[in-house]
């Protein structure tokens, strides 16, 4: 199930920061724009990993932009319904999409959507990568995966993993582990990660497995207990918590995170949307905070991108075919 994008080769690839450095001689268009507000898309509820990572962004880039970043929170249909507000809006530069797993994920979930993520999105610049993290209710008497998959089995079809929609890689990578341990578990699906939280802190479900920038925090503060993370190494953030695949061999699922306008924006303000996340993504405050939530920074070239969701996508297909999940 490893994505040949792995942290690692991303990284050190060289495409990164080339490309968006090549910006002199900008076009006209690119030198006045933007000329009103940017809406910022976020396809789930405040509160989750992409609402906190849009808003991060937002702040910064509207400042070098020299216009307000505004996030707009568009939740419901696993992510769908804020894709598709982007894929309708004016490919001007003015509508952008904070594109993460849901939507290398939809494109073989989904039998129907009104939009081809690949030919009607395009890449703009990454973000971060980071893990998932598999996580509980403190009121579950369960310190590690061994003992929650015992727990699962002891009790069949009582145990409720939480999402934050259908589809999403938090929902994915539950089923995952569902097909890879043969535990039995309800998936209640959320409009969005921050109220399925709120519903596991206060034992109203049992399980999720949460991006970690919307989960650290509450793992810290101990009113989320951490049984592991999903990536093949442990985290830097969390040192101490272990992977998934040392309870289960070969288990392995990624969050990627990034930014995607609408089939048609000019490749000037592609590139300048670029330079300016990558130089962001540069500065050693920001680049703290990332960490700080348990990421990486993603500084690559839309291209780089663009082949970072064309491989996410392929790797997602293979994992909703194994587990058998749909969604009409």
């Amino acid at each position: 199930m490893h994505s040949k994008w792995s942290r690692r080769s991303l990284l050190a690839s060289g495409f990164g920061v080339g490309v968006a450095n090549a910006l002199t001689g900008r076009s006209a268009l690119a030198q006045t724009y933007p000329t009103r507000p940017i809406r910022f898309v976020v396809g789930y509820a405040p509160g989750g990993a992409t609402d906190v990572l849009a808003r991060l962004i937002a702040e910064p880039l509207g400042r070098r932009l020299g216009q307000q970043v505004l996030v707009e929170n568009r939740p419901g249909a696993g992510n769908n319904i804020g894709t598709d507000v982007v894929v309708r809006a004016e490919p001007d530069g003015h509508t952008i999409l904070l594109v993460n797993p849901a939507n290398g994920i939809n494109d073989s979930l989904y039998k129907k959507l009104s939009f081809n993520f690949q030919r009607d999105i395009a890449p703009v610049a990454g973000i971060m990568l980071s893990p998932n993290i598999m996580e509980i209710s403190p009121k579950l008497p369960i310190k590690t995966v061994k003992e929650f998959v015992d727990y699962c089995k002891a009790n069949p079809d009582k145990v409720n993993m939480a999402s934050s929609g259908i589809g999403t890689s938090l929902h994915m990578s539950g089923e995952l582990f569902k097909a890879m341990t043969g535990v039995p578990m309800v998936h209640v699906p959320y409009r969005g990660a921050g109220p399925a939280i709120i519903d596991i802190i206060a034992g109203h479900a049992d399980v999720i497995f949460d991006n970690l920038p919307s989960s650290i925090g509450h793992v810290r503060g101990g009113t989320l207990r951490a049984l592991a993370v999903t990536t093949a190494e442990r985290s830097p953030a969390l040192p101490d918590v272990p992977t998934v695949s040392e309870t289960v061999p070969g288990y392995e699922a990624s969050a990627w995170f990034g930014i995607g306008a609408p089939h048609k924006t000019p490749p000037d303000l592609i590139a300048r949307l670029n330079k300016e996340v990558n130089d962001i993504l540069a500065d050693p405050v920001m680049e703290k905070k990332l960490t700080d939530l348990g990421g990486t920074p993603l500084r690559v070239s839309p291209e780089a991108f663009g082949a970072l969701i064309v491989g996410e996508i392929e790797k997602w297909r293979k994992v909703v075919e194994f587990s058998g999940a749909t969604v009409d």
